[in-house]
């Protein structure tokens, strides 16, 4: 009787396991390109190491929890683009409404530093 009231307790949870996403799954969403990218760009401004190569992609990793891609997405258009010269820049630079979406990405960044740095 015991070892009934074992497997049925162990039982919804086994289902559990397999069916709801885990945070790495829902966090891997993220083609292997962009993350490859975000690396690449963190090693240029951290070192170019096996310890940094680490801490970057743990970086990456933290982000992908906390936002989706097509947000991360967005905030890399919005650096990219402020980048930029002239007028497309300016407005890239100065629009209230894309600052405010640029937080999100800032908070996550500054969230994986704390984990991974």
């Amino acid at each position: 009787m015991r070892r009934w009231s074992l497997i049925h307790g162990i039982a919804p949870l086994l289902i559990l396991a397999f069916v709801a996403p885990s945070g790495a799954a829902a966090g891997n969403d993220y083609p292997t390109a962009a993350r490859v990218d975000y690396v690449l760009g963190c090693m240029a401004a951290n070192g170019q190491n096996q310890l940094v190569m680490q801490k970057c992609s743990c970086s990456i990793d933290v982000i992908a929890e906390l936002m989706p891609y097509e947000d991360y997405e967005e905030a890399e258009t919005i650096l990219s683009m402020r980048e930029r010269r002239g007028e497309l820049g300016v407005l890239f630079r100065t629009e209230r409404g894309l600052e405010d979406r640029m937080q999100e990405f800032r908070q996550a960044q500054a969230e994986a530093d704390l984990r991974c740095f």
